[in-house]
């Protein structure tokens, strides 16, 4: 009797846990048809459900998993339905996709049922529904992870042999065959049909009219081998064609109809189609583009101004880097991967800015160079350059400019081809699309916790609490910003071990934004990621696109969240526990409260209670850790998952934070000598990290403390503020030597042969953000030769016109006496 008593009382506890989202109308209470996400009734359809034992019997047949579980977001992907059977059913299989967007699925003849993905124009997390009575109902529901085309794998694309061919076709010396190969296990049939579809946005900018399409134009091979391979020799596509600049390849089963949709393929990466275009670009492509370009730079003057909008550039590369939750690497040029950076010589890394601008949609690019320099394309055309479209789309996607990838390319890339690379107008697209300075950015503030936990607030005070429990490591009610944290005791073969905690999960959520929870799980300890409390896998995606944030799983033990706001977080295995860092924007001053602190740059008030009362700075430990204790988590909004009894006895059922627990204090430690004589030769004067070597008695715990003390401090340097003069321009008819434009830095000039200089030769930045000296002028020079000319010319009029009035004198002096004579 007592049995089924606790399991109601939990299923009514864990209902006041937030769950995925709201909830669909109940069927019958035992089954988990129409229900999925639901913890009510007999039985439970929400996904912690397995860990607890406590899911209905058809779960796994009404809450779908389905392998694999992404795919680009231009369709065509066939996925399996998992642990779900279907056999001699004279009914059809549909799949529906955002309660719209149909397919038509199958059974195969194992019994297994498929469904393709459709074009779907966004990318994330896609609902679907699945009905196997050919639309009557669809009581059966799943996920779908739509990608973005360029993070979809080789395999599961097409490749463009030599792409750069392809979008260069025609141009000067570019002729020839062009080759596409792919995967002939992808798509399961003996001949394939290899067809051109064309990008376009149709209606007027930025109105209600304004939509995507993706278009069938014509196919390139009709039934052919699928043997992974086809070369062609374009040909000019008819003139009604020549209106799609933007597109790709899709190769489908030559069962089906040229352009059907919604079918099993393999598309290319979108590129410029100059292979495809007319005889007038093949006869003169520099004139073609050129009048391309100029019609770009009109449309351009009639479109909104969406560059005061964007967020100005980090100052240095270290800040790019570090500020990791409102700019992310651009993988056209990244650092890590060997800087190929095809379209900015002389830069060695770009980031992008994280989120589209709030009205427009836009993007913003920051380049660097090997130095650290933000590249600018004042300066150099492998400079930044803004996107009127974000190359990630923006929620809610779907119509332009919003659309991933393919906004970009028509607003930003085929422009930059038409002046840039097949005409030489690049001056007029860099006008357009200047460079940020950063004389307006202002980096992120810091805070961080790891090891026994150590915390570094975000005004810089530092402390240590090792409670056992589940608390508020920062609440911002700006945008309703929290971040929860669970500690406990390292655990080893033998159990739990030592008087010191550390953290072992921690949960964010930000406005209605999804839960993840990133967290050590299993014996092995191995970092798990949860979204909206079901675990995610990575064997795919590293990268997510989720409501109100990004998430990037960059190796096995680090993961970053990155919030609509700007705020970022970033969390690591760090030895036996976690190891947290927070970003937080400066428009967070005065908002923020929890064990990180209250952010407001002053350190004096880090250390604030729930009621408001603030503790000193010089605080004692024991009164720290009832500070922190203070900080506890309440059930009703906690963030954590509860997916285990264990979990469920020991936090959920008990006080969050765990009053019986008794750490060890820093004055309590008493060092056995030797080990303290290890301690000093590991840590130095690192106190976090003879703390932790103290408490547990390891070495290797105290240097994953120093290590992640470490990299708080480095990327707290990295992050500290840099004034900027802005750009300084060359003279006219001169030039500069310095593309450096920061305090301390000096930007000399010279002038074009012919020219001289007027003006200082030099410049430098100044502590108060102004240039010490303007930009001189180049004035037209004349030779000494000439100037000698001028000179002694001169002295000879003079002289000459000296000796005529003399001689003039003279004669008239003459004539007077000859008159006066008899």
């Amino acid at each position: 009797m007592m049995l089924p008593l606790l399991l109601w009382a939990l299923l009514l506890l864990l209902a006041t846990v937030p769950g995925p989202g709201p909830r669909p109308a109940a069927a019958a209470r035992g089954s988990c048809s129409h229900r999925c996400g639901d913890q009510d009734g007999l039985c439970s359809c929400h996904p912690t459900c397995s860990g607890l034992s406590s899911c209905c019997s058809d779960f796994r047949d009404f809450c779908l998993q389905v392998s694999p579980y992404s795919g680009s977001m231009m369709g065509g992907k066939d996925f399996v339905v998992e642990h779900l059977s279907w056999f001699n059913s004279p009914d059809g299989v549909i799949c529906r996709f955002k309660e719209s967007i149909q397919t038509l699925g199958h059974v195969d003849s194992f019994g297994r049922v498929h469904c393709v993905s459709p074009l779907l124009y966004e990318t994330g997390r896609i609902p679907f529904t699945l009905s196997m009575d050919n639309g009557r109902s669809f009581p059966r529901s799943g996920t779908w992870l739509a990608v973005h085309p360029s993070k979809v794998s080789e395999t599961e694309k097409s490749e463009l042999v030599n792409e750069t061919h392809w979008q260069y076709y025609g141009t000067a010396g570019i002729t020839g065959n062009l080759t596409v190969t792919w995967e002939p296990s992808a798509l399961s049939t003996q001949s394939v049909t290899i067809e051109l579809w064309g990008y376009e946005e149709t209606g007027k900018p930025y109105s209600d009219k304004w939509a995507a399409k993706w278009s069938y134009l014509y196919p390139l091979a009709t039934s052919i081998p699928n043997s992974g391979f086809f070369t062609f020799t374009p040909k000019p596509a008819p003139p009604n064609y020549q209106k799609w600049e933007v597109g790709a390849l899709r190769i489908i089963n030559s069962k089906y109809y040229a352009g059907e949709k919604d079918v099993q393929a393999l598309w290319s990466s979108e590129h410029a189609l100059a292979w495809h275009l007319g005889e007038d670009f093949q006869a003169d492509p520099e004139a073609w583009a050129r009048a391309q370009c100029l019609a770009w730079e009109e449309l351009e003057d009639q479109l909104p101004n969406f560059l005061q909008e964007l967020p100005d550039c980090p100052c240095t590369l270290a800040q790019a880097r570090a500020d990791s939750g409102r700019f992310h690497t651009d993988y056209g040029c990244d650092i890590e991967h060997g800087s190929v950076c095809t379209y900015h010589p002389g830069a060695v890394h770009c980031v992008r800015s994280v989120q589209a601008s709030p009205q427009y949609a836009s993007g913003q690019q920051c380049c660097y160079t090997e130095a650290g320099t933000l590249l600018l394309t004042a300066d150099s055309t492998g400079g930044s350059t803004p996107d009127r479209g974000h190359d990630w789309g923006a929620p809610p996607f779907r119509t332009p400019p919003r659309v991933p990838g393919l906004s970009h390319w028509l607003y930003d890339v085929v422009s930059f081809y038409h002046c840039c690379l097949w005409a030489p107008e690049c001056s007029r697209y860099m006008r357009r699309r200047p460079s940020s300075d950063c004389r307006s950015y202002r980096p992120s503030r810091l805070a961080s916790a790891f090891g026994d936990p150590h915390f570094v607030t975000f005004d810089g005070a530092n402390f240590s609490f090792n409670g056992r429990g589940e608390y508020v490591l920062l609440e911002a009610t700006l945008t309703n910003l929290r971040v929860q944290g669970r500690a406990q005791p390292r655990t080893t073969s033998e159990g739990p071990q030592d008087r010191g905690t550390g953290l072992v999960a921690v949960a964010v959520q930000e406005g209605n934004s999804d839960v993840v929870e990133v967290r050590l799980a299993g014996e092995g300890r191995v970092l798990q990621v949860l979204l909206n409390q079901e675990v995610l896998s990575f064997t795919e995606q590293s990268w997510m696109d989720l409501k109100g944030m990004f998430l990037s799983v960059a190796a096995q033990d680090s993961v970053s969240i990155m919030l609509s706001s700007g705020a970022g977080l970033e969390v690591s295995v760090q030895g036996p526990f976690l190891s947290v860092t927070v970003l937080l924007p400066e428009k967070f001053l005065t908002h923020t409260q929890g064990l990180l602190g209250t952010l407001n740059d002053d350190p004096t008030d880090d250390f604030t209670l729930r009621n408001g009362k603030v503790l000193p700075p010089k605080a004692t430990s024991r009164e720290l850790f009832r500070f922190g204790a203070d900080w506890a988590v309440e059930n009703a909004s906690s963030l954590l998952t509860y997916d285990s009894w264990s979990l469920v006895n020991n936090f959920l059922y008990q006080s969050k934070h765990d009053y019986s627990f008794q750490p060890l204090f820093p004055e309590e430690t008493v060092p056995d000598p030797r080990q303290a004589t290890e301690a000093a030769e590991l840590c130095g004067d690192n106190d976090f990290c003879i703390f932790d070597v103290m408490a547990t008695g390891s070495l290797s715990v105290g240097n994953a403390t120093r290590m992640a003390h470490q990299g708080h401090q480095h990327r707290v340097q990295s992050l500290q503020p840099v004034t900027s003069c802005g750009w300084l321009a060359p003279p006219r008819n001169g030039r500069k030597e310095g593309i450096r434009y920061l305090s301390g830095s000096t930007v000399s000039f010279r002038c074009d042969s012919g020219y001289s200089l007027f003006g200082s030769e030099a410049s430098t930045c100044q502590a108060d953000g102004t240039w010490s000296r303007p930009t001189p002028m180049c004035q037209p020079a004349r030779s000494y030769t000439v100037l000698l000319s001028i000179i002694f010319g001169g002295l000879a009029v003079v002289t000459l016109v000296a000796l005529t009035y003399v001689l003039l004198r003279h004669r008239k002096r003459n004539v007077a006496s000859w008159g006066s004579q008899p």
